[in-house]
């Protein structure tokens, strides 16, 4: 896979998957802009990191949930690079709880970050990609969005969004030479996997094909391929990268 100095923004790039990603991206040649809201520190990590491994990078700091923040940020960087090549919706968040303990702040913060930030990106940017004629879209969901999970129905509602939201930008921009993709991840080593106990590690490890927790260059493998050209006949498609959980 060839890559030749194309721009991606990816969103909640500062740990877990989206580092990952932006990092493997890096590495392959892309100028990648590490979006992040508070966590400052892990995103200038990731930034020296890369940047000590050769990569170019830039940091870029928005609310995905804020309409007009990322009309602006998106602005900003389209001045200094002039383009934003492929966009990778990642921001996301959990606050778990059951449907009827569910406060309103669970229900309207994940929605907010997880659907309305990937809405709000694929807004402004895509007004970019339709000027160009090129672009590429990736939106991180989750296994969840296909088979459901007592305890996530935000979580859940929201990925599913993503989802909708794959298909019909798909069909929408694909006239422009735009494709939309997205990645369904199951469990992955993260910090949120991290909080599961013993006794949930087991009963996870019994619903799994394959053996192990996913990594996150699992799901970064994938995201690259969607962006190369050996994918360039593949929109609206949703990935499944869970190890055999929902098959």
């Amino acid at each position: 896979m060839k890559f030749k100095g194309e721009v991606a923004l990816i969103t909640g790039a500062s740990r877990g998957i989206g580092s990952q990603i932006a990092y493997k991206l890096a590495m392959r040649g892309i100028v990648v802009l590490i979006n992040y809201s508070r966590s400052e520190e892990a995103a200038l990590k990731l930034a020296q990191d890369i940047r000590r491994e050769g990569g170019i990078c830039d940091v870029v700091k928005f609310d995905v949930s804020n309409f007009d923040e990322v009309g602006s940020a998106v602005e900003d960087v389209i001045k200094k690079h002039k383009r934003i090549d492929y966009l990778v919706n990642n921001a996301g968040i959990t606050k778990d709880n059951l449907i009827l303990r569910m406060s309103k702040d669970e229900i309207d913060t994940v929605i907010d970050i997880n659907l309305k930030g990937a809405l709000n990106c694929s807004r402004h940017v895509g007004k970019y990609m339709v000027k160009n004629k090129f672009g590429v879209i990736v939106n991180i969901s989750s296994v969840v969005a296909l088979m459901g999970n007592a305890g996530q129905s935000n979580y859940s509602a929201s990925k599913a969004g993503l989802i909708g939201l794959t298909k019909s930008l798909a069909r929408e921009l694909g006239s422009r030479n735009i494709r939309v993709n997205a990645v369904a991840p199951g469990y992955i080593e993260t910090e949120m996997t991290e909080k599961l106990n013993v006794l949930q590690k087991k009963a996870l490890m019994g619903n799994l094909v394959i053996k192990r927790l996913g990594t996150p260059e699992d799901v970064a493998n994938v995201v690259e391929f969607l962006l190369s050209e050996e994918a360039s006949y593949i929109t609206g498609e949703v990935i499944n990268v869970s190890g055999g959980l929902y098959i």
